[in-house]
């Protein structure tokens, strides 16, 4: 038999010592893996957190800009759809609907007035104004590679958004020059399409344009006066020969068309262009065109001026001191992040404020004429305007005599208008007895704010220094005059070329030799009209509007390469001051350019024989009340009165085309006014 052997089982400790010592060094290690594991874990869960935190701030960071993009695109796509369909649904498709909810559609003036057998008889010119006219590059730099003949300014504006700085750049001129700088050549689009439309759907004299086709007019009738409208008025001849041009396809025009007299319709601030011109074509050369005393006498049968800034406006100021007007202050106040700092690599409103001040126009839109005409502290011509009421018609006199009593019924307005730039609410409220001022004219600039981060958005502003500011703000309240030196402190090197080429003052003395030069040409104030008799002169404005006329403003924090002062948005006068909403008193016009300033030199600087009208040109008034369009499919309206908006008014057409066909302005009616211009012209104190 096999010998079964029996396996010993395990032998157990007798040692109970022993046996407590294994079983405490298995829990200690127990204990030192599972608090190890513990720290793993919680280091694995601190990274997941930081992670998770780094993701969400850069999905916030992200937001703001994802949600812009998809803003803009979307804006951008609903445009170009409506635009599309515009363009691909037939003309009838729309009419109908239209009339439909607005009833029948009235004829167009040209259809109205063939109908009445009117025909082209005047040759036309149109002067454009500011921004309206289209510019192209003919020379650029390397960043501005395959935009040969292509539209900076007018059109898509497809550049300012695929190369914002490189725009900038090229739509600046010289800053001691005013003319191209180095390397850059940009220049004015020709022909009637240079400012038919500033953009795509965006009318400016297509509308009139279209109307005066339909009564015979054609290209060689037509002729667009286009300039670069970011040059000095004397500039443009310098470099285009911008004035001899036009100078000599008006004399063709009257030549080829049995010697018709031209009728010439500048707009804005083409209105100005125009004045500097019908002095210029007079004197002799080389400053001059050397067409004589009499040019104009022989080759302008009427001057038909639409939203003329004779005066100039007050929203050029705002726009040279802090490159602001109402609009752009309330969305500087909403989105201070956007224009005020460092976006997307952009400082947004310096690098305006840097562009715009380089434009020597900008300048010739400075108010004109001082205290005498806007006002001091405490006077203005407007003074005791109401906004909340609406004018009525010139020949409703019973409505315009209850209009009058209910006005007298109210408490009186005591706007200061004569302040265009006020430092706080309280400044601009307060009697100037009241008010403790500090002259800046002398003041040191103080501590050097320019540094490495302004890099290309430098304004003059990095030149000042907090002294410079603080003296700027301690001065408090400034009337027409006072600007003149606030721009000249802020901006010396802009104002320095600006009093080169314009001027802002009023005669006293027309026979002085001094008013020769150029820079007087553009100021009615300064100069004298053509000896041209049988020429006419119309002022063709809308009204009705609430319109910048002066401005509450603040300091602002100091930063890098800021812009120190802006708008008050916060001002506001509620119901018992409705002429003041966000930080902007507002008076009677057509949104940009207040009555006084379009309608002034008509109602009485050049009414009758004055010294600024020596021959006694027959001047008219043609006022057009706003009417905003009723429903979105009227588009931008036909009754309009805005600045330029107002190029599609039905009324202010067919006065065009009348004159064009041969009318004269008592045959329009003569005057038709809703303002109060003539009131306010009379409280003026001016020598005639």
């Amino acid at each position: 038999m096999p010998l079964l052997r029996r396996r010993k089982g395990p032998t157990s400790s007798s040692d109970p010592t022993a046996d407590a010592s294994v079983v405490g060094a298995s829990k200690k290690e127990e204990k030192e893996k599972r608090e190890k594991d513990e720290e793993e874990e919680e280091e694995r869960k601190s990274r997941r957190r930081d992670d998770d935190e780094a993701k969400r701030r850069k999905r916030k960071r992200c937001s703001c800009v994802d949600t812009c993009c998809w803003f803009v695109g979307c804006i951008c796509s609903i445009w170009w759809f409506l635009l599309f369909l515009y363009n691909a649904v037939p003309a009838s498709i729309p009419q109908y609907v239209t009339e439909a909810i607005t009833g029948p559609l009235p004829d167009p003036p040209g259809v109205k007035l063939l109908k009445e057998g009117l025909k082209a008889k005047h040759p036309v010119v149109f002067v454009p104004g500011i921004v309206t006219g289209g510019l192209e590059l003919w020379e650029g730099h390397q960043c501005a590679e395959g935009l040969f003949r292509k539209r900076l300014w007018g059109g898509t504006f497809g550049e300012v958004y695929k190369r914002p700085l490189c725009w900038v750049e090229h739509m600046s001129l010289d800053n001691v020059t005013g003319l191209d700088p180095p390397g850059i050549r940009v220049r004015p689009v020709s022909g009637l399409v240079a400012a038919d439309y500033f953009a795509p759907g965006y009318f400016v004299w297509a509308v009139l344009i279209a109307n005066l086709a339909r009564i015979g007019y054609e290209e060689k009738t037509m002729y667009m006066a286009a300039y670069d409208w970011r040059l000095s008025f004397q500039n443009t001849e310098v470099r285009d020969q911008t004035l001899s041009r036009i100078k000599s396809n008006i004399e063709l025009m009257v030549s080829t068309n049995s010697g018709n007299k031209v009728v010439v319709i500048p707009h804005s601030m083409g209105v100005l262009y125009f004045l500097h011109f019908m002095k210029w074509v007079e004197e002799p050369a080389p400053i001059g065109g050397g067409g004589g005393s009499d040019w104009c006498a022989r080759h302008i049968k009427a001057v038909m001026n639409i939203g003329g800034p004779f005066l100039g406006v007050p929203k050029a100021v705002s726009g040279l001191f802090s490159a602001e007007a109402k609009d752009i202050a309330v969305a500087r106040a909403m989105a201070p992040s956007v224009l005020d700092k460092d976006v997307f690599g952009l400082q947004t409103l310096q690098h305006v404020m840097r562009m715009t001040r380089t434009w020597d126009t900008t300048m010739s839109m400075i108010p004109k004429g001082g205290d005498t005409i806007w006002g001091d502290l405490d006077w203005s011509p407007e003074g005791g305007h109401d906004c909340s009421i609406k004018k009525q018609k010139n020949n409703e006199s019973h409505t315009k005599a209850q209009n009058w009593k209910a006005r007298l019924n109210l408490t009186k307005s005591h706007v200061h208008y004569g302040r265009i730039v006020s430092f706080g609410k309280d400044v601009a409220d307060a009697h100037s007895s009241y008010i403790e001022r500090i002259d800046f004219r002398g003041a040191i600039k103080g501590k050097n704010l320019v540094n490495t981060t302004c890099q290309d958005a430098w304004t003059e502003y990095n030149d000042m220094g907090v002294g410079g500011v603080n003296a700027v703000a301690g001065y408090k309240a400034y009337t027409a005059e006072s600007v003149l030196d606030l721009l000249n402190y802020v901006a010396p090197k802009m104002m320095k070329r600006g009093d080169a080429h314009f001027s802002y003052g009023i005669a006293d003395d027309l026979d002085d030799p001094k008013y020769n030069h150029y820079k007087y040409w553009s100021n009615p104030l300064e100069t004298r009209l053509p000896n041209a008799p049988e020429m006419e002169i119309f002022s063709l404005y809308g009204v009705g509007i609430p319109t910048e006329r002066a401005y509450i403003y603040k300091s602002t924090p100091a930063t890098d390469c800021y812009i120190p002062f802006q708008i008050d948005t916060s001002a506001d006068g509620g119901s018992e001051e409705a002429c003041l909403k966000g930080g902007v008193y507002s008076v009677d016009g057509d949104e940009t350019v207040p009555v006084l300033s379009a309608g002034f030199m008509c109602a009485k600087g050049w009414r009758g024989k004055t010294r600024f009208n020596p021959s006694g040109i027959r001047t008219y008034i043609r006022e057009y009340d706003h009417a905003p369009p009723a429903n979105l499919l009227e588009g931008r309206g036909t009754q309009s009165g805005a600045h330029v908006d107002i190029m599609g008014n039905f009324a202010l057409i067919e006065d065009i085309i009348r004159v064009a066909a041969g009318a004269a302005g008592e045959e329009l009616g003569g005057d038709r006014v809703y303002s109060d211009i003539f009131k306010w012209s009379e409280r003026i104190k001016l020598k005639l």
